[in-house]
């Protein structure tokens, strides 16, 4: 697949879309903008010096078709997934390029997997969804910190935010999605809604916080390649009652990156019997840092640095270790110990 060939990113003119944009001007991959709004794209063509901009619509399987002609793979970035995940991918398979995702919702991604599989493999093309700060991130973590182990009793992801300004796109999103949500427990997924756990002992900043377990996308991609009996999904409740203030602002940049001050934990523990092993991650801004993420993943699989094709995970697609030593590098400031 040749590396001169542009990327497609739909939703290219939002929140988390410009993040994923800038990241793939930074190491030099040229993008192609894609969206429904023909305003939003001209504009953000116009401030990146005319980059090139194709209006697509989902429900227009033509123009979808249009949007990724001469492309050497797609990334979406246009939520609700449980609305655009399905028809790019149909597009992305009928192209046969590689499609990419930073889904956060467990619909979208379940219904990925099962339904885009054996098409996916037919066609000899990698469908990866869910490669955002939700999804993608604690998967790696958790495949890295498993190691050698081929099983585990227990997985604990405890996310810690020290606040969060949603974006538009976020409360749209919030408001489509309101299927079931699922847990992961008895080696099996269940129909369950939030409920409070035990208090979680956040590294610094953020100490011990209370917490809910609610179900996200690592709940669906996680069990798809390591084997665990259960996987508590953690978040602590002062971003949540962020988000449910409908008078919470979006964020707001505070560094050249665009990055808001946003401090993030992500904390992982597997437990196989009496022994425990665990991994911290912390940052900054997790819209920001689903970029590098994404886009890390784009450039191992166009040039052809995974040998599987289907949907897949992405600690099933790739060495775990490697990809976060890598997408460590290309995001300042970014920490990732083993205490």
């Amino acid at each position: 697949m040749s590396s001169r060939l542009p990327v497609v990113v739909f939703g290219a003119y939002g929140h988390t879309g410009r993040f994923v944009v800038d990241e793939l001007a930074r190491r030099g991959i040229p993008s192609v903008l894609a969206g429904r709004d023909a305003a939003k794209l001209r504009i953000m063509s116009e401030a990146r010096s005319g980059g090139e901009s194709r209006v697509a619509l989902v429900d227009e399987p033509a123009s979808v078709d249009k949007a990724l002609s001469g492309c050497r793979a797609v990334i979406n970035c246009a939520g609700p997934f449980i609305d655009t995940a399905a028809p790019i991918v149909e597009a992305a398979i009928r192209a046969h390029i590689p499609y990419f995702d930073v889904a956060a919702e467990q619909k979208a991604v379940f219904d990925l997997f099962e339904r885009f599989a054996r098409p996916a493999e037919k066609a000899g093309i990698v469908v990866l969804p869910a490669l955002g700060f939700y999804g993608g991130l604690a998967d790696l973590v958790t495949t890295v910190t498993m190691g050698e182990w081929t099983n585990t009793d227990e997985v604990v992801i405890a996310v810690g935010l020290d606040g969060w300004h949603p974006t538009l796109g976020t409360r749209r999103t919030g408001c489509r999605n309101q299927g079931p949500r699922f847990v992961f427990t008895e080696g099996k997924l269940v129909s369950r809604d939030p409920e409070a756990d035990t208090d979680w002992a956040y590294p610094a900043p953020l100490g011990s916080q209370p917490v809910v377990r609610l179900g996200l996308s690592e709940t669906i991609i996680i069990p798809r390649h390591l084997r665990t009996s259960e996987i508590r999904f953690l978040l602590n409740l002062a971003p949540l009652r962020d988000i449910e203030d409908p008078s919470t602002p979006p964020p707001v940049a505070v560094d050249e990156r665009g990055r808001s001050s946003q401090v993030f934990l992500v904390d992982v523990v597997v437990q196989k019997g009496s022994e425990k092993r665990r991994t911290i991650v912390r940052g900054r801004d997790i819209y920001a840092v689903t970029a590098p993420i994404v886009v890390e993943a784009v450039e191992r699989v166009t040039h052809n640095l995974t040998t599987k094709v289907g949907v897949l995970a992405a600690g099933q697609a790739f060495d775990a270790r490697d990809f976060l030593n890598q997408f460590r590098s290309c995001y300042p400031g970014l920490e990732i110990f083993e205490p």
